[in-house]
């Protein structure tokens, strides 16, 4: 879609757009709770292939017994990985917190990189989550690419690619930049919500008129 995009494509994406901020709002929030931006990096390394609710009940004690980015680097990786045994992958997960970590205090002073590349570098911080920084953080626009928006673009008609970066790079083509980030927060709630992966609810979905995948796509606009 992104490559030739129609003035008719383009008023129906800005149709759902429309409809998103309707029914969801345009407030900007996290579902990763936080009190600093090392905490959302840790939070969302460690969200990677699990929900966010199982996130957000290990964090609620390991940030208190980590409670700084001091307390990461020096924690032992067999002890870390107790900690966040109820989350998949906490082997891989435990040895890239702590590296990851330990590179924020000497390579960035203990702060949080806000350019792409720098976040990249980090250990287990790949595109996703360095745009849930930037976007969420430093207020950038960015588009994060998660299940939720890779599997609801592509009912949408959005994108036909199965590469998250390759999505993310046809959505910033597709999209309202100032959409980018809250398109991330709709979807996910709308793929929690109502267009779930098993059971999508279309015939109660405010965007069914609006979908090719819904059965009650309204080609005549």
């Amino acid at each position: 879609m992104a490559k030739r995009m129609t003035k008719k494509e383009r008023e129906r994406v800005g149709r759902v757009m429309q409809l998103l901020d309707n029914e969801y709002g345009t407030e900007h929030r996290c579902y990763l709770n936080h009190d600093s931006a090392w905490q959302l990096l840790i939070a969302t390394i460690l969200s990677a292939q699990c929900t966010d609710a199982r996130v957000n009940i290990v964090t609620k004690d390991l940030f208190v017994k980590y409670p700084s980015l001091e307390a990461f680097a020096a924690a032992d990786q067999k002890e870390l990985e107790q900690d966040i045994h109820s989350i998949g992958f906490y082997r891989n997960k435990s040895k890239n917190i702590i590296a990851c970590a330990r590179r924020l205090i000497t390579e960035f002073n203990s702060e949080v990189p806000e350019k792409m590349y720098d976040l990249v570098s980090l250990a287990g911080v790949g595109r996703k989550t360095a745009n849930v920084i930037r976007g969420n953080v430093f207020n950038k626009p960015c588009i994060v690419v998660d299940t939720h928006v890779k599997r609801i673009s592509k009912k949408l008609g959005f994108t036909k690619e199965d590469d998250p970066e390759k999505i993310e790079y046809e959505l910033m083509k597709v999209l309202p930049k100032d959409h980018w980030i809250l398109y991330n927060i709709h979807i996910i709630t709308l793929g929690r919500s109502i267009c779930t992966a098993r059971n999508p609810q279309c015939e109660i979905c405010f965007l069914k008129n609006e979908c090719p995948s819904s059965g009650f796509f309204n080609l005549i606009k």
